[in-house]
């Protein structure tokens, strides 16, 4: 039996440059796969790191024979290409079985299934034991109905087969599957963070999220769980990316890490290994668990801390309260303070678009972010993911007016506001955005600023014409 997943062509977030990320998810898929399953061969393709088009991938196809096609679906916004994907396996092999699987498709699986008939099964939810045995039934050519944690359909009605339990010890789960993709895994980078030529990978260190914010995807998909993997786990597979494939930059892929005694676990483990001058690593966190843990902040520097992703959203205690964000503009100002004392690059998000949101409301987020002065900003428009309370609400209420899935990228407005429409809050991203990277004395700051990353960042994103881009969507 042939299996083959792919990374499909697709373009990049062009928000921070170009980069090249590798395909985490599939990489840990088959990884699994390959270690939970007997007389399997199994092929990953990832078609950007290839520089693979479509005609490209269905020659692939047509030369590995695969009985089994699985695409990535990192994001809502690349559920056609994902489909096209599993289109193409459908042309070249009419009997091929196809699986999707992420967010996206575990939130939309009765409407994706009616939808898109090249997909065969949905995988909702944790993937890993449910690929597994699809792959077995496969083999036996026996039927799919008792496999926990699939959509399918039957005689042309979709079936949703109960939730598969989550898998009680993620640290047992093998490290990605690098191996893979060994021949071009030094193509795989991020030139605004850490330069085009230093090798990129992405680690996992838990799955879920503590947390329930509206906007978020993450505490549905997860089961309202929150799975971490031990520091020692952690720093194990940073130390394997670094010393097998030269990983210099490591992305910490969480949406919220945590900080605390665990984080000083890992910090503490990294520094063991003698691998923190060697490398740099990026985690996202909350702005209270900063201000909380400030105490252990030069511990994380000293680990190859040097990036740090704040969720600030937004200045308006009402906004934040919208989000059940459970923080405080204090708590952002505080963070980002914090982490510039300790020479940690201080890159915060923020959201606009809420539904109360006003032209001058956003005016005053801009003077904020201004008097806060992060490292670096991007400002994203609200979008309803499937899966969050506020796509359920705003679907309940008529509010969407794009259901575009390539559109869900936080960059198109796909709402209006009381106040706004949407032409207008799209505007409104690209005022921001020129707020912000349109001072010359900031880009000057940045362009010679000390901190060799800020100055790296800065050069890189003067070359990109990032602000003309948002204009362009208007």
């Amino acid at each position: 039996m042939r299996i083959l997943f792919v990374e499909p062509p697709k373009d990049y977030w062009f928000v921070m440059g170009e980069y090249l990320p590798p395909p985490y998810g599939i990489l840990q898929l088959a990884a699994y796969v390959e270690n939970n399953t007997k007389d399997v061969e199994i092929g990953v393709l990832d078609c950007n790191a290839e520089q693979m088009n479509w005609r490209g991938l269905e020659k692939h196809m047509e030369s590995f024979n695969p009985d089994i096609v699985a695409s990535s679906a990192l994001a809502t916004c690349n559920t056609y290409v994902a489909v096209r994907t599993l289109e193409t396996a459908k042309r070249v092999n009419p009997k091929v079985i196809t699986v999707a699987g992420g967010q996206h498709f575990t939130a939309t699986a009765q409407e994706s299934l009616q939808s898109y008939p090249e997909i065969d099964i949905i995988v909702r939810g944790e993937g890993e034991q449910a690929f597994v045995e699809i792959v077995r039934k496969v083999q036996e050519k026996t039927s799919f109905s008792q496999i926990r944690g699939i959509s399918c359909k039957h005689n042309e009605e979709v079936h949703h087969n109960p939730d598969h339990p989550l898998l009680e010890n993620i640290d047992a789960l093998p490290y990605p599957g690098y191996h893979f993709v060994e021949d071009i895994v030094h193509r795989y980078h991020f030139t605004a963070m850490a330069g085009p030529k230093t090798p990129y990978a992405l680690v996992e260190g838990s799955r879920g999220c503590p947390h329930s914010c509206t906007f978020c995807t993450q505490w549905r998909h997860w089961q309202g769980k929150w799975r971490r993997k031990s520091p020692k786990r952690i720093a194990d597979e940073m130390a394997f990316c670094f010393e097998e494939y030269g990983s210099r930059f490591i992305w910490l892929t969480d949406d919220n890490f945590g900080l605390g005694k665990y984080a000083s676990l890992l910090a503490e483990e990294i520094i063991q290994r003698g691998i923190s001058e060697e490398i740099m690593w990026f985690m996202q966190a909350r702005c209270d668990d900063i201000v909380k843990n400030r105490h252990l902040l030069p511990k994380m520097r000293k680990s190859g801390l040097r990036w740090v992703l704040l969720g600030v959203e937004s200045p308006s205690h009402a906004t934040l309260a919208t989000f059940k964000k459970d923080i405080t503009p204090d708590d952002s100002r505080e963070a980002v303070k914090l982490l510039q004392e300790n020479d940690i690059f201080a890159h915060a998000m923020f959201i606009i678009g809420e539904r109360k949101d006003t032209a001058e409301s956003i005016a005053s987020l801009r003077e904020f972010v201004n008097d806060l002065d992060p490292a670096f900003a991007i400002f994203a428009i609200l979008t309803p993911f499937p899966g969050t309370k506020i796509f359920e609400e705003a679907k309940r209420n008529g509010w969407i007016m794009d259901f575009n899935w390539s559109h869900y990228d936080m960059v198109h407005a796909i709402m209006p506001t009381e106040t706004l429409s949407r032409e207008e809050v799209q505007k409104e991203l690209y005022r921001c955005y020129r707020s912000f990277f349109g001072s010359w004395s900031r880009r000057l700051k940045g362009i010679f600023s000390v901190n060799e990353i800020k100055r790296r960042v800065y050069r890189y994103m003067a070359t990109q014409g990032i602000v003309e881009q948002f204009r362009s969507l208007y």
